[in-house]
């Protein structure tokens, strides 16, 4: 299983070259891939306050994850308990927040966000 970043979800939904040969194949590979809905949210509110400029809405991005066969990984409290335990490495809390649930859920993040590769155990794909 495979979580994505929410940078990862938005250049698949553009079709962008950004996108590293390693995070196509798996992304390729059938194997299953989750979004968090935090990548939801942070796209909403990056969008609401003009930081993100995207020509779709939430529901389009959920309608296109559909199509690519990604599933919607809701934050469970386990989750949430999980981000306690999480070292200061990370100060972003959306990232927080996607790192202790590919840790939890024992998946694997395709990010090119190099501060993630930081915590230990977290097997990151790029």
């Amino acid at each position: 299983m495979t979580i994505i970043d929410t940078h990862v979800l938005l250049w698949l939904l553009s079709d962008s070259e950004e996108l590293s040969s390693n995070a196509k194949r798996e992304l390729k590979s059938g194997n299953k891939i989750y979004v968090s809905v935090a990548s939801l949210w942070e796209i909403a509110i990056k969008k609401s306050i003009g930081k993100l400029r995207l020509a779709y809405s939430i529901g389009d991005i959920v309608e296109k994850c559909e199509k690519y066969k990604i599933d919607i990984l809701s934050i469970k409290p386990s989750h949430l308990d999980y981000i306690e335990k999480l070292p200061p490495v990370h100060n972003d809390p959306f990232d927080r927040l996607i790192i202790s649930q590919a840790l939890t859920e024992k998946m694997s993040l395709i990010t090119r966000d190099i501060i993630a590769s930081k915590y230990a155990g977290l097997n990151i794909i790029w």
